[in-house]
């Protein structure tokens, strides 16, 4: 039985990581501030997993949760490219200083490999599609910087320290427990409560930029994958991970329109600095390094996520304020 260390334990992925590595049989340490994730996210496995509050920030906080830990699931960070623009100190924190004192306690707990929750921001504003992971990366926002960083950071542990490590760039991922009361949160969880309470969406542009939108289960099967993926193959390593399709916002309104029963009109506002236009990734390394195949087709995902949603009767208001579109 081996243990797995999920930071951001009670984000979004975070706990979704934490549920499928339970279900396999494993044993789950989680560590998060609870700035952005949310306590009743882990509430129903709580008493299953070993849950510490504390901050990332906090090297001995880090060290005590490495001790004894198979593998670390980094996810916690601070996910908005608007928010970095606003405060790139605070996103440089969160995303560069905490990464390095997760690979300083890995390194020294002996920990077997650490899997990071990369960006597909990284790529950029590249009129390249599919974005493959041998492209010159060209981040355009402060939150993009730190992410590729931290890739970097990544990879000169697995090359100076011997410690194993697999970065994934994650494409949009969505699904149940994204918050939609968040003002970064991903476009989906917005559009998604905000239709179901008849309220008017706005698309930030003309709506024809476009997204390789990916459910959680995909990326949560590629963090599983990333583990035990023969070291030859993966360590030192960046993948993509999306669904290899992409669909463009106002696609994806008339597709959540249709789930949602929602009858009115969206809106559209100003394009939003530091966002790009198009993105779509290459699964080519994925797939053969990885062994990695998108098990859940986005209309299947949305289907999933609009259901869930549904079933939340007291789910958080949202707000009206246009949307978020982050690359990843």
């Amino acid at each position: 039985m081996a243990t797995y260390l999920i930071t951001g334990i009670a984000g979004f992925i975070g706990s979704a990581l934490a549920r499928a590595v339970l279900a396999q049989g494993d044993q789950v340490r989680g560590i998060d501030n609870l700035s952005t994730g949310k306590r009743e996210n882990i509430g129903e496995i709580e008493d299953r997993i070993d849950f510490q509050e504390a901050d990332l920030l906090e090297l001995d906080a880090v060290q005590r949760a490495c001790e004894g830990v198979d593998y670390v699931l980094h996810q916690a960070a601070i996910p908005s490219v608007p928010r970095s623009i606003k405060n790139p100190v605070e996103s440089n924190r969160a995303n560069v200083d905490a990464t390095v004192n997760v690979l300083v306690a890995a390194r020294d707990a002996k920990v077997k490999r650490v899997v990071y929750a990369a960006s597909s921001s990284a790529y950029g504003d590249t009129s390249t599609l599919p974005k493959h992971e041998d492209m010159p990366p060209n981040p355009i926002s402060p939150y993009a910087v730190a992410k590729l960083a931290s890739e970097y950071y990544m990879t000169s542990f697995y090359r100076c320290y011997g410690l194993e490590t697999v970065s994934l760039r994650y494409f949009n991922i969505f699904g149940p427990r994204q918050d939609p009361g968040s003002p970064y949160s991903g476009v989906l969880a917005k559009f998604i409560s905000q239709m179901l309470r008849g309220e008017t969406p706005t698309i930030l542009g003309d709506g024809k930029q476009s997204r390789d939108f990916t459910y959680i289960d995909n990326a949560v099967a590629a963090n599983l994958l990333a583990c035990k993926a023969p070291a030859n193959q993966a360590a030192g390593r960046v993948f993509n991970v999306a669904t290899g399709k992409r669909f463009d916002l106002n696609e994806t309104a008339s597709l959540l329109k249709k789930l949602t029963g929602y009858s009115g009109e969206v809106k559209y506002g100003a394009e939003r600095a530091g966002d790009v236009k198009h993105s779509l990734a290459d699964l080519t390394r994925s797939e053969k390094f990885l062994g990695y195949r998108p098990q859940i087709a986005f209309e299947e995902g949305l289907r999933r996520t609009v259901e869930w949603y549904k079933d939340q009767r007291t789910a958080p208001n949202v707000s009206r304020d246009a949307v978020e579109v982050s690359a990843g």
